[in-house]
């Protein structure tokens, strides 16, 4: 009896063991880090560069609080 009861018992933390290594795991991307600001004539320039795409992003934003942010891949880094 004690036999059939160690059986399931392992049988039952196999079974949970597969389950846990089974589920999937999210997939976590970094940020992307700022590199430098410069600003010219009102206008304020910030860049990006985000290491999982290997992509430089240059924003760009004016003097007034309602401009828009305009973001755009500048170039891709080899």
């Amino acid at each position: 009896m004690t036999k059939i009861a160690a059986l399931a018992l392992i049988a039952v933390f196999a079974g949970y063991g597969l389950h846990a290594l089974a589920q999937g795991r999210p997939d976590v991307r970094q940020a992307a880090m700022p590199v430098g600001t410069s600003s010219s004539n009102g206008i304020s320039f910030l860049w990006f560069y985000e290491s999982t795409t290997r992509a430089v992003y240059v924003c760009r934003t004016g003097q007034a609080g309602s401009d828009v942010v305009e973001c755009k891949a500048g170039t891709t880094l080899p």
